[in-house]
């Protein structure tokens, strides 16, 4: 097999991204496959849009007869991983300004590139299906591979239950940063709207107007059973003590908070903006974020101990086909055929 070039132009250890690509080239390298992997050395004084301009403009000037294999928006690409969904929907979604020159580079490195893609993965159907409706991909050239989470046991939660005095009450768990997009005032307007009492919802997430949601739940009368966290490292004993997980996002190519949920025995509720629905039952998949009827369907699990308890089991069956082992499996087999 040729040398393969991965292309990702930040280094860190904690994006999604970085943790799948890491993955993978620790499988490449068990398997004796020679690989390399590019990043922006670029300046952080250049504003972003130069940084972007600069470091596709050096990667496809020094492509020649390398195979690349990019995470990131470049025009050259012989096969793009669109684990960021499609850059002109999220757009669309968030209502941003296209007069912002960053989203002006990345509109035209986006059509360039999958034009220019011999293969495309997307991480589930609805990106795929983004794809080939806003820039006539040939849906031939675009394969779906899910995404992969290495599968843990549970986490003993005693001391999170102890340093937040929970007793016997049922746990609902949202995680995330960036409220706003990911649904975080849906989520408290679903807790304010439920017949079930004996609850408590955490909060997990880094948020710059916090005060406002703070402020909100009071509005709604539920700030006794809101717990904002902010960031944590101990995210594993949130999930482990959860019964069900919420996240009403209004845009996500794939969330791995759902598997992560899933993994730790969650029920799941999110929407059907979310690629991650997919995988789960549609009784639980919200047609968007304001989808109040699943306020209901939350209440009868809190409500039938058994019927929550089968579902839970039901999630952690339903993970074991989503292993970032089989994740890896598939991409080199996509990698493999291309390059033969």
């Amino acid at each position: 097999m040729n040398k393969i070039y991965f292309i990702r132009a930040n280094k860190t250890k904690f994006g999604g991204a970085e943790v799948y690509l890491s993955r993978l080239a620790d499988t490449l390298k068990k398997q004796g496959i020679e690989h390399e992997i590019l990043n922006s050395n670029l300046p952080k004084f250049l504003p972003s849009w130069i940084r972007v301009l600069l470091f596709n403009f050096k990667i496809c000037k020094e492509k020649q007869n390398r195979f690349y294999f990019s995470l990131e928006r470049v025009s050259c690409p012989d096969i793009y991983r669109a684990g960021d969904g499609v850059h002109k929907v999220f757009l669309e979604v968030e209502k941003k300004s296209r007069l912002n020159p960053l989203h002006v580079v990345y509109l035209w490195i986006e059509k360039q590139m999958f034009n220019n893609a011999k293969k495309i993965i997307a991480n589930s159907k609805m990106v795929k299906q983004q794809i080939i409706t806003t820039y006539n991909i040939d849906p031939k050239k675009i394969e779906v591979v899910y995404n992969g989470i290495p599968l843990k046991p549970l986490s003993n939660f005693e001391s999170i239950k102890e340093e937040f005095s929970i007793k016997n009450e049922k746990i609902l768990l949202y995680v995330g940063s960036g409220f706003k997009r990911k649904g975080v005032e849906e989520v408290l307007e679903i807790i304010s709207k439920l017949q079930y009492q004996d609850i408590k919802c955490f909060i997990v997430g880094k948020e710059k107007k916090l005060n406002y949601y703070k402020n909100r739940s009071k509005e709604l009368n539920i700030e006794d059973k809101i717990i904002f966290t902010g960031p944590r490292t101990d995210v594993d004993k949130f999930y482990s003590m959860s019964d069900i997980f919420l996240f009403p996002t209004h845009y996500e190519p794939f969330s791995n908070v759902i598997l992560e949920a899933m993994s730790f025995k969650n029920a799941i509720f999110t929407t059907q903006q979310n690629g991650a629905a997919e995988i789960l039952d549609a009784l639980y998949v919200m047609e968007h974020p304001k989808d109040f009827s699943i306020v209901e369907k939350i209440d009868k699990l809190l409500f039938d101990e058994n019927k929550l308890s089968q579902v839970k089991e039901k999630n952690i069956q339903k993970i074991q086909n989503f292993s970032i082992g089989k994740n890896v499996e598939e991409t080199l087999s996509i990698i493999s055929k291309l390059l033969k």
